[in-house]
């Protein structure tokens, strides 16, 4: 078992950053965060976790402060005004100096233990990017069935309109070559939800490798607070697809 234990704690990642967007998370943020790190340091032995305050009104930017002097692996990028999680992410990664930089959601309802694998898979396939799939055969899920049947209407969607071969372009845990991420960031211009495929879409225009890995994913928001996803939400994803779908038709790699 002592083998087996050492095993697991390998330093297999060497510089990793981890992207955390953070909107009115005060409530939990501080223990994510540091629980976060831990799970990050069993695996990644140069890392950091780059929490973004996306204009938070509660008291999240305070106790992300609180947890930057329990652990210096965490730094904070801020602004006063909410602009959405695809500034947030796009923001964070633009400040990553680690030759990794992953995304992860905040409530940790995916775990960033996920990530070694994730980063296994990379090196061992060559792929320049490694996304979680909850559409994955082997990942294991419990959510609810009205994002599932978003998930599945999206995923028709957008293989109708950029022939991805991806079957999950919305799971909150992502893993990025950096140098191939730079390149990307420049033409993504999305502020919301629809980052996620506006980034995948112009990664496949410019011939990056992109591959799926499952995920173990127990949905935990309570009755009050059961998605963020609404149908307000659906419909401007959709209108916001429809320009990245203009603007990859437009595009042109450099030479």
């Amino acid at each position: 078992m002592e083998k087996m234990d050492d095993k697991e704690n390998l330093k297999t990642v060497e510089s990793l950053a981890v992207v955390m967007p953070v909107y009115n998370e005060g409530l939990h943020i501080y223990d994510n965060l540091l629980k976060a790190s831990k799970i990050i340091g069993r695996f990644a032995s140069d890392y950091e976790i780059i929490a973004v305050n996306d204009g938070s009104t509660d008291n999240s930017l305070d106790e992300i402060r609180r947890a930057m002097k329990q652990d210096d692996h965490i730094r904070v990028v801020y602004y006063d005004v909410n602009h959405g999680k695809g500034y947030a992410v796009k923001l964070g990664m633009s400040t990553s100096a680690k030759k990794l930089t992953a995304f992860c959601d905040s409530d940790l309802e995916l775990t960033p233990k996920m990530l070694k694998s994730y980063a296994r898979a990379m090196e061992e396939s060559g792929a320049d990017i490694v996304i979680g799939s909850k559409m994955h055969k082997n990942s294991r899920v419990n959510y609810p069935f009205f994002r599932k049947f978003i998930s599945w209407g999206y995923y028709i969607f957008l293989k109708l309109l950029f022939n991805l071969k991806l079957k999950d372009t919305q799971t909150g845990i992502k893993l990025y070559k950096t140098e191939a991420l730079r390149r990307i960031l420049k033409n993504v211009e999305t502020e919301g939800f629809s980052f996620d495929i506006e980034i995948l879409a112009f990664a496949h225009k410019m011939g990056y490798k992109i591959i799926e890995m499952p995920v173990v994913l127990s949905f935990s928001r309570d009755r009050d607070n059961h998605s963020k996803i609404r149908f307000g939400t659906i419909f401007n994803m959709i209108k916001e697809t429809l320009k990245i779908r203009k603007r990859i038709k437009s595009f042109r790699a450099e030479e």
